[in-house]
């Protein structure tokens, strides 16, 4: 069964509690996710989008699953502008991948989702955050969802926070369905800073349509096991999209970011920028595609993913990949991976400079070209100020926190 017997079982026994607390629009949908999460299994690492992760290994626990008591009312998670109407139901599981295991056992067990509908040329005062703090008295796995839809001429600004506040393991597996209209804009911001016993799958959608921009940035500043997938549909001319990442990651950790940006149409231009640092023994993974289809001509798409292992221990595992059926476009890729510079460990340290303070210094500066590309100067401001903490070592002093009183 390729270790989906317990979700099966499982699901089976909680089947009347999922459908008596949600709505129409996800039970609908979980049916034919059981069906295909049975008949695929979970993705090994011979699948290509897998290749840097273990995924029968973090399922195998035996984790509670968190079924969250809502009342089959979805508006009730929901942000939107104005009284307009949204059909739910024509956005809802339509571009997330359905022979995805992992998106299926979302699908099947979610019952905690959040709307956020803009209508069109609307665009809210203010960024919209939604925190998502993870906290029990014991091993739990949370299944949660978003949706987002900007109809044309709208705009938002989103950003996402994970928290964990107890020191039990916690895994979470999302996916983010996102619909940005004609001439739309969309910066979405992914922001974890969890602890070591935390597993942490995200599945981000994006589907763009013409002179739509969206700006996607993740940021793991602290976390245990993470996979970050995201998947870019660029289908109307004009469209743009940037997707930029940074990682910090020592100890034991595990930071794992798959991307893949889809050019349909012509006239679309794709930027990437991970940049990862990597200390102790910590391992990263970036796997990149840029797939080009026949006809989508004028295409512009860079792709970079730079590297900093502090210690030799520390692993770092790249692919960038193009796949162009096209004859008339600018497409280019890149990674590196290197180490701290022994010339400016020895420049800064002739200048009264402690080598613990310019080790700190030189993987910061690493780092800044990644925030210093967020156009919301508030959140900048925090995140270099995070990033200084993290370096320092002062995040990893809030694991087992019981929130602040």
């Amino acid at each position: 069964m390729n270790g989906t017997l317990q979700y099966t079982d499982f699901f089976n026994e909680v089947r009347d509690v999922l459908y008596s607390r949600s709505c129409d629009v996800m039970n609908r949908q979980r049916a034919e996710a059981l069906e295909t999460f049975m008949r695929v299994g979970f993705p090994t690492r011979k699948n290509e989008r897998y290749k840097y992760t273990d995924v029968l290994q973090a399922f195998a626990p035996d984790y509670g699953i968190a079924l969250s008591p809502l009342d089959g009312n979805l508006p009730q998670y929901c942000y939107r502008i104005g009284d307009a109407p949204i059909d739910v139901a024509q956005y809802y599981n339509c571009i997330a991948d359905r022979e995805d295991a992992v998106v299926c056992l979302n699908t099947m067990l979610c019952v905690d989702t959040v709307l956020v509908y803009i209508p069109r040329n609307k665009c809210p005062d203010h960024p919209i955050q939604i925190g998502n703090i993870l906290k029990g008295d014991r091993d739990t796995m949370v299944n949660r969802r978003l949706l987002i839809v900007l109809e044309e001429g709208a705009r938002a600004d989103i950003i996402i926070t994970d928290h964990a506040v107890n020191d039990c393991s916690f895994l979470t597996n999302q996916v983010i369905e996102a619909f940005v209209g004609d001439n739309s804009c969309l910066n979405l911001y992914e922001i974890e800073e969890t602890h070591l016993l935390c597993t942490r799958y995200s599945n981000v959608y994006i589907h763009e349509g013409r002179d739509a921009r969206v700006r996607h940035t993740s940021l793991s500043l602290f976390n245990g096991n993470t996979r970050n997938s995201c998947t870019v549909r660029l289908a109307g001319e004009g469209a743009e999209v940037s997707l930029n990442g940074c990682v910090i990651a020592d100890k034991m950790q595990r930071v794992d970011n798959n991307t893949r940006i889809e050019h349909l149409v012509p006239h679309c231009t794709s930027n990437e920028l991970y940049k990862y640092v990597l200390d102790d023994n910590a391992v990263g993974a970036f796997a990149g595609l840029v797939y080009v289809k026949e006809g989508a001509q004028k295409t512009s798409s860079a792709m970079t993913n730079a590297n900093l292992c502090a210690t030799r221990s520390a692993h770092m595992y790249t692919q960038p990949m193009l796949e162009i059926y096209a004859d008339d476009v600018k497409c280019s890729h890149g990674s590196t991976v290197g180490q701290l510079g022994d010339e400016a460990l020895f420049y800064m340290r002739q200048r009264g400079i402690s080598l613990e303070e310019a080790r700190l210094l030189m993987k910061a500066a690493f780092i800044t070209e990644v925030i210093d590309m967020i156009p919301l100067e508030p959140l900048r401001d925090r995140l270099h100020f995070q990033v200084d903490k993290r370096l320092r070592g002062e995040l990893s002093k809030c694991e087992g926190c019981k929130l602040c009183k």
